[in-house]
């Protein structure tokens, strides 16, 4: 069994960053590919970025491209995703996923995750 655990929410003013980290927990002998989603108040749950396994390859939804980076330390199976340039339409819940793989494919919206963390609440001002 895998814990996804997330850190690094938070109020931000608009243009500002925040740095979100997950790392797993538990049964770590595997290398897994991971993901981060968002849910806002009223709103579906949002693919937003994945990275694979290797930390090789990366996949962003079109509305963080170019602000937000997905990263991997694949020694700590931990995953990153700094956000930059924040909008107030960015305010979301974020939350971390994963799913056991050796390969180098970045997850994306239709991919299947098996281990999700609790989330962690970024909220941006305007």
């Amino acid at each position: 069994q895998v814990q996804l655990v997330e850190s690094g929410g938070g109020l931000v003013q608009a243009g500002g960053s925040l740095r979100l980290s997950c790392a797993p927990s538990g049964d770590t002998s595997n290398t897994y590919a991971m993901g981060w989603y968002r849910q806002g108040i009223g709103m579906a749950r949002e693919f937003v970025a994945g990275v694979s396994a290797t930390g090789g390859s990366t996949n962003y939804a079109d509305s963080v491209k170019g602000r937000f980076t997905v990263s991997k330390d694949s020694a700590k199976n931990t995953v990153y995703l700094q956000m930059n340039s924040l909008k107030p339409e960015d305010t979301a819940v974020y939350t971390c996923a994963a799913y056991a793989d050796i390969w180098d494919y970045a997850p994306s919206g239709f991919s299947h995750f098996d281990y999700w963390g609790r989330g962690t609440q970024v909220t941006v001002s305007s």
